[in-house]
């Protein structure tokens, strides 16, 4: 009999937690059952056995037995296991029961048949008398086959007795049949969040920790194992993360005890697979001659060790690959890669002959150099840095190409979406004084590039500037990409000053014959250039240029470069900065479109890396056309993205959006907890873009909570410590309202001047309806009406419903002072509907208290258990009725456990509810 079991913390398994409640609640009440749980090893299965066994307490008396491999041949041996801890209950069973289950209690052998199964399930059932039993049996699978068996006939049958029984296997062979199982799969992202936090408090980045997922795939031993393992070197993100488990640890003995007992050919077809991912049928059937390959992989099939998909096989484990490969002698790697060496294309069979080493060492060297760089398919096997990583380890000491490859392992890491790896190469650029200046020019290029997501945006600017210098004379097209990135520093940080000095420098540079890119960067720089210093007229055509030279479907670029030359833009740098210069023109639906080619750019070149920034260029026309559920989506993912990657600059800035959502929702608790981090982001890498939209989104908040005075404030003081004009810009209808409803006028007309100024360079409806909108708001009745009424003529010829919305709630505002409250209640209840659409629940409360005041009375919103709860309440409420924990909860939403707390308490206060179990049934 088991002592009282502490109950263990377990991360991600709330479904399988609350499995175990039911089961345990059944068999208090007379009603019970059981339950298997499959799993591979590391996957938690011991563990939730243990605190099925902590949550039954005292209460329960808790039977634990546990499969033995070397009494698999024992039969009984695992029951006898089990059942001894109440032996001297069995004499108060009938003789007969006695008679049959003396053989299991007692040495020797027990008779088949019924006898015995029916005498345990009676022994279970006389024992519950007393208490309810928790039978716990761990690894089944290494029971004996008659334990086995009579433990799952009891678990068949022990539905109307005090008794629940679990057992854990490593898969469901056929014995579990009729029995309820749940199979474990890899832990989820926040859960693999909240391990590493109990392991490593604060240690563990985000980025290494996606890193060690890669590896771990969400099995908890391995991640345990791994963190573990770390050196302070990779904690500190300087050296590679590991790409195996650890060889000292239990996991990996666990595995390679498996793969011991494959037969040799087995085991010899497994390391080609490891070595190779790509590798297919065929060739591994050419490669087993004389024998058959799909014959010996079988027991490895059988074990649960790989599966066949299409033309290939697969670890069902994926971090048995490294055990099956590194756990090989060098002698049989070598064998395997020399035979894969004659069937791969160019690039694998280079990789292959690289490890193979059968040439000499500088040759292998260069010709992997040379293949690793060729068409290839993105996430191919090898990955670009890592074959150029494998070359500048083969390439002679004092040889110039050895830095250039460990260079440029290290961008095509940083590309692929590993920031850490490109920083641990670069560290081993140990010489860099002596390294050619390209080499050099490349490896500041890339510290520039890694410093502007995740560092210090004016270190950044320095970095990309020099590289810039000495790439331009022997690389051009790359240093005018250093020269626009450095520019794009500026725009982060809010430097306008800066920006316009590389826009000037990089003006000096051009030439009349540049290439589609190169104008493209050049027409780029001189637009933005123009639009920071306020002369948005002027910005105009070179930004009109930008888009026509990207976008095919805007029209034929006339001059020296015609019709044909607009396909040629693929880059995703390029097409964001396009899709920049579209936003800047009112021309949404062109930079919605170039945002989706470069977010298609970067995915079919496997430019990972890239892809958070470009979600940050998408949002802008999301944000102008009031799509504001794909803002929050958009900027989630991106967020999400981000913080894998290190990129915390990138992060900032998608918090900052996703305050804007919260505002427009009017989530206030979320909206300032949002915007505050990514103000500390901002304040932290001088980011003032970040900033600004933080401060803007706080700015919203205030503006529908009927607190105009405190947006105005919030605004002013923005537009004295930042100069992110492009924010700056998008902001002033909001300046400009609130200006007015507080009697600055002055204040709002020098505003407005700035706005009509940028409007007036654009063809967009929308805009043009802020403008007369914001002039409605500052001119006398009569002219105000004409002008309220033009701008929801423009917002019909656009496609902004929420900001048309704002515009009929102003103006039905303003119909209502002028007491002519029909009027006035057309526009306020369009208004309510587009409001209440949107879930925008302050602006819909001003919309019905405008209403009100217009002499209609307006009741209660359509009654629903849920409606008294905010948006972000309501998503809350949504994700703790489908099982998230707090911490899911608030890794999902980007929120503190103690927020995602708080907003509980307030749930089941305006719910009437008392506990999750409640909570549930509502939602329902």
């Amino acid at each position: 009999m088991s002592p009282v079991a502490r109950v263990p913390v377990v991360r991600g398994r709330g479904a399988e937690e609350r499995a175990l409640r039911r089961l345990l609640d059944g068999a208090r009440q007379g009603g019970g059952g059981a339950l298997v749980l499959v799993g591979g090893p590391g996957m938690g299965r011991s563990t939730l056995l243990d605190l099925a066994a902590g949550l039954a307490g005292e209460a329960f008396l808790v039977l634990r037995g546990s499969g033995v491999e070397a009494e698999t041949r024992l039969p009984y041996a695992g029951l006898h296991q089990v059942l001894r801890p109440v032996a001297g209950a069995a004499a108060r069973l009938p003789a007969a029961q006695v008679r049959a289950l003396a053989p299991v209690l007692a040495p020797g052998n027990a008779e088949s048949g019924l006898a015995l199964p029916a005498a345990v399930l009676a022994l279970l059932a006389e024992v519950a008398g007393e208490r309810p039993v928790l039978v716990c049996v761990d690894d089944v699978h290494l029971l004996d086959d008659a334990s086995r068996e009579v433990l799952a006939f009891v678990a068949r049958r022990v539905g109307g007795e005090r008794v629940a029984v679990m057992f854990s296997a490593r898969a469901d062979e056929g014995w579990a049949a009729g029995l309820p199982v749940r199979v474990l799969s890899g832990l989820e992202r926040a859960a693999v969040r909240e391990l590493a936090d109990d392991l490593a408090p604060g240690e563990v980045s985000e980025e290494l920790l996606a890193a060690l997922d890669q590896v771990a795939r969400g099995n908890p031993l391995a991640l345990a194992e791994l963190i573990g393992s770390l050196s302070r070197e990779q904690l500190a993100g300087l050296a590679a993360p590991p790409e195996t488990l650890p060889r000292d640890g239990r996991l990996w003995r666990e595995h390679a005890a498996r793969l011991a007992a494959l037969p040799e050919e087995t085991r010899r077809l497994l390391v080609l697979i490891a070595a190779d991912p790509e590798i297919d049928v065929p060739t591994l059937i050419a490669a087993a001659r004389p024998g058959c390959a799909l014959t010996a992989l079988e027991p490895a099939e059988r074990a649960g060790i790989l599966y066949a998909t299409g033309d290939r096989y697969a670890f069902h484990d994926p971090a048995l690959r490294g055990v099956v490969y590194h756990g090989a002698t060098l002698l049989t790697r070598r064998s395997a890669h020399r035979l894969l060496a004659q069937a791969g294309t160019e690039q694998r069979s280079a990789w292959h002959r690289a490890w193979a080493m059968d040439a000499d060492p500088d040759r292998l060297a260069d010709d992997l150099a040379t293949a690793a760089l060729k068409d290839r398919t993105p996430g191919g096997h090898p990955e670009p840095y890592l074959a150029l990583e494998r070359a500048a380890e083969l390439t002679g000491r004092h040889r110039p190409e050895k830095a250039e490859r460990l260079a440029a392992a290290a961008r095509h890491a940083w590309i692929a979406g590993r920031p850490q790896v490109a920083r641990a190469l670069l560290a081993r650029l140990h010489d860099l004084a002596r390294a050619p200046n390209e080499v050099r020019a490349h490896v500041r290029l890339l510290r520039g590039s890694l410093e502007l997501l995740g560092g210090e945006t004016g270190s950044a600017r320095e970095e990309l500037l020099a590289a810039a210098t000495w790439l331009l004379e022997s690389h051009r097209m790359l240093g005018l990409r250093a020269l626009v990135r450095a520019a794009d520093a500026s725009y982060r940080a809010g430097d306008n000053r800066a920006f316009i000095a590389i826009a000037r420098q990089a003006a000096a540079l051009r030439r009349p014959d540049e290439q589609v890119p190169a104008q493209l960067m050049f027409e780029y720089l001189e637009g933005m250039a123009a639009t920071f210093s306020g002369a948005h007229r002027e910005a105009a055509a070179p930004l009109r240029r930008v888009v026509e030279l990207a976008d095919p479907l805007v029209g034929t670029v006339t001059g020296t470069v015609t019709g044909t030359v607009t396909g040629t833009v693929d880059d995703p740098s390029v097409l964001a900065w396009a899709g920049v210069a579209s936003m800047l023109l009112g021309e949404d639906a062109t930079a919605h479109r170039l945002s989706a080619r470069a977010l298609e750019a970067a995915g079919a070149r496997g430019a990972a890396s890239a892809v958070p920034q470009l979600l940050e260029y998408a949002i802008y026309p999301e944000v102008w056309s009031g799509r504001y559920a794909s803002v929050a989506d958009t900027a989630a993912r991106g967020l999400h993205l981000a913080r894998e990657a290190g990129q915390r600059n990138t992060a900032a800035q998608h918090l900052a959006w996703l305050a804007m959502t919260a505002a427009v929702e009017g989530d206030q608790e979320t909206c300032r907890i949002r915007a505050d981090a990514a103000i500390d982001l901002a304040g932290a890498h001088d980011l003032g873009i970040a900033g600004a939209i933080g401060t803007w989104a706080l700015a919203c908040l205030d503006l529908a909570a009927g607190r105009p005075a405190d947006a105005a404030g919030r605004l002013r003081a923005e537009r004295r410590t930042s100069r992110h004009v492009v924010i700056r810009v998008m902001a002033t209808p909001h300046l400009i309202e609130a200006c007015a409803r507080t009697g600055d006028h002055e204040g709002a007309e020098a505003a407005l001047k700035v706005l009509e100024g940028w409007v007036g360079s654009t063809r967009s409806p929308d805009l043009r309806a802020l403008v007369a909108r914001c002039r409605a708001l500052l001119a006398a009745p009569r002219e105000a009406d004409e002008l309220f009424r033009q701008a929801l003529e423009l917002h019909g010829q656009g496609g902004h419903e929420f900001e048309a919305a704002r515009t009929r709630l102003l103006y039905g505002s303003a119909l209502r002072r002028d007491r002519r409250p029909g009027a006035a209640r057309t526009h306020l209840h369009a208004a309510l509907e587009t409001f209440e659409r949107y879930g925008a629940r302050l602006w819909t409360e001003q919309a019905r208290t405008e209403l009100r005041a217009s002499g209609e009375p307006v009741g209660p919103a359509p009654p629903a258990a849920t409606s008294q709860l905010t948006p972000q309440q309501l998503r809350i409420a949504r994700m703790v009725a489908e099982g998230a924990t707090n911490k899911e909860v608030a890794e999902q939403l980007f929120l503190s456990r103690r927020t995602v707390e708080h907003h509980l308490r307030n749930i089941f206060s305006r719910l009437g509810v008392r506990s999750r179990v409640e909570l549930v049934r509502l939602m329902s």
